[in-house]
């Protein structure tokens, strides 16, 4: 797939795509005209005046009132990457990476930064022969954009760093060598306009914005399978009962259960109670709050990967270099947060359909096991999910309510930012976990119903994964069968998910 970097409107459908599928990046050339006209401004601008210009010809952070020559700005950029280039933790994954450099790419080249056409362009070669820099998780506050993170992107235009190629870490310097390439020489104001950002954040969200599509109607179809396989009731779902609280996400979700369970055999049967729990007869409230919460996530970062976010802007036009503050990551940090939240809660109730379901309930055999005693069956994958929600509880701690004062005061809010992505990158997964022991759970208890059948979409699903994990007869490693459902769950596309709800 080719994918055009251009003036116009991005949508995050696009990129869904791009995460889903290979893809080669090409830049317009309305892009690169932008890109042009803007550094031969600037170029003509530090011939004419001797006006601090922010990063350009001064210091940076607190060192602003510090002039630098006009024989040092290349030299000032040149520093400003490696003294930038100070991230720790762990390594993010090259699927990440790739995505930053694609946003990186996309904010530069609306022509506001100053870079030269060769620099975006070495970006582009970088993304297309799959040379994805070595990136850590730790060192950014989500500010004066993703400094760290950026600078280890940035290191490789410069022939430093390292980088993955092929699957192997090499050196960055062997392997443009013997790619035939040269490094790049950054002109004025081109390390800050690398640098600044909001890459790092907007590509992890990015990433857990996809997932998070895809859980919200896993959540549907497994909750929609314990609710049959508990011999649960259908009246919550009824569309009166959403019509007089009509938030989007509960329509929406209760619309969903009524379609998966259309022409269950279980659900269509007397039932003996009256109510179900509340992790059953209130998943339209609980589900469809973190729908809602995801298209407001959504529109903010839609609304970003469409932006400029370095710093200072240029607008040739005008005849303007503003220095900003475009790089402060708060809308992401507070979006990020609140995807986490709404993501944990739908791993919460989860797992208390787990429970349910293991209890010895509705005729059910405690644990979901032939033989209980003599076997453990399903009694301790719930541990492991109460243990996964617990923890997803400590991670939604919000990080854009925290703020640490940098560079001598003059960077004194912060958004932490990035760490609201690393914390919701790891709910994202967590959340796979938490619904892979349902589906397990679910798909056990259905089992026990025979030969009462769910309804035809549900039993095909249920097929489908019976193929990779068949059902329990005696104890056997549960680790392996987890494993294989998050495998089977993660390898779903959202078209494909989307597909079955609408079957």
């Amino acid at each position: 797939m080719e994918f055009i970097v251009s003036p116009d409107f991005l949508a995050l459908q696009q990129l869904y795509e791009v995460i889903e599928e290979p893809t080669l990046l090409k830049i317009s050339e309305a892009s690169l005209e932008r890109v042009k006209n803007c550094r031969l401004y600037l170029d003509e601008k530090l011939k004419q005046t001797n006006k601090p210009l922010y990063g350009i010809n001064t210091g940076f952070g607190s060192l602003y009132s510090k002039n630098i020559s006009g024989e040092d700005l290349e030299k000032l950029q040149e520093n400003l990457v490696k003294s930038h280039a100070c991230g720790t933790g762990a390594e993010i994954d090259s699927s990440l990476v790739r995505l930053m450099l694609l946003l990186k790419v996309q904010s530069l080249a609306y022509g506001h930064s100053g870079v030269q056409v060769n620099t975006l362009e070495r970006l582009v070669d970088l993304f297309n022969a799959g040379i994805y820099p070595v990136i850590y998780q730790q060192g950014s506050l989500g500010a004066s954009g993703d400094l760290a993170p950026l600078a280890h992107l940035a290191l490789p235009l410069m022939g430093l760093g390292e980088v993955y190629f092929r699957g192997e870490k090499v050196p960055a310097a062997s392997l443009i060598e013997k790619l035939g390439w040269e490094p790049i020489r950054f002109k004025a104001k081109e390390g800050l306009a690398l640098l600044n950002g909001t890459q790092f954040m907007s590509a992890l969200g990015l990433w857990s914005i996809y997932h998070a599509e895809k859980l919200n109607l896993l959540a549907d179809i497994i909750g929609a399978l314990s609710l049959d396989t508990f011999d649960g009731r259908l009246e919550p779902f009824d569309a009166q009962v959403q019509n007089i609280r009509p938030h989007q996400g509960q329509e929406a979700t209760a619309q969903h259960i009524r379609q998966l369970l259309h022409g269950s055999e279980l659900i269509a049967q007397p039932k003996q109670h009256v109510q179900d729990p509340y992790s059953f007869r209130c998943m339209p409230q609980v589900h469809g709050a973190s729908k809602d919460t995801l298209q407001f996530v959504k529109k903010t970062f839609e609304t970003e990967i469409n932006s400029v976010s370095d710093n200072p802007n240029i607008f040739p036009q005008t005849d303007d270099i503003i220095s900003a503050g475009n790089f402060h990551g708060q809308p992401l940090a507070l979006g990020l947060d609140f995807l986490s939240i709404s993501l944990a809660e739908l791993g919460s109730i989860s797992e208390r359909r787990t429970y349910q379901l293991i209890s010895g309930l509705r005729e059910l055999p405690p644990y979901l096991v032939a033989n209980p005693g003599l076997h453990s069956g399903l009694m301790i994958p719930q541990y492991t999910a109460a243990s996964i929600a617990s923890q997803n509880k400590q991670l939604c701690t919000p990080a854009s309510v925290d703020s640490i004062v940098s560079s001598n005061g003059q960077e004194d809010h912060v958004s932490m930012g990035a760490n609201a992505a690393t914390k919701t990158i790891k709910v994202v997964d967590n959340l796979y976990t938490l619904l892979s022991i349902e589906l397990l759970t679910a798909a056990q208890a259905l089992d026990f119903r025979k030969p009462l059948t769910s309804s035809p979409t549900l039993m095909a699903f249920c097929q489908e994964y019976r193929q990779l994990v068949p059902f329990i007869e005696e104890d056997r490693i549960l680790h392996e069968d987890i494993q294989t459902t998050i495998a089977f769950l993660k390898g779903l596309s959202i078209a494909s998910v989307q597909h079955i709800i609408k079957r």
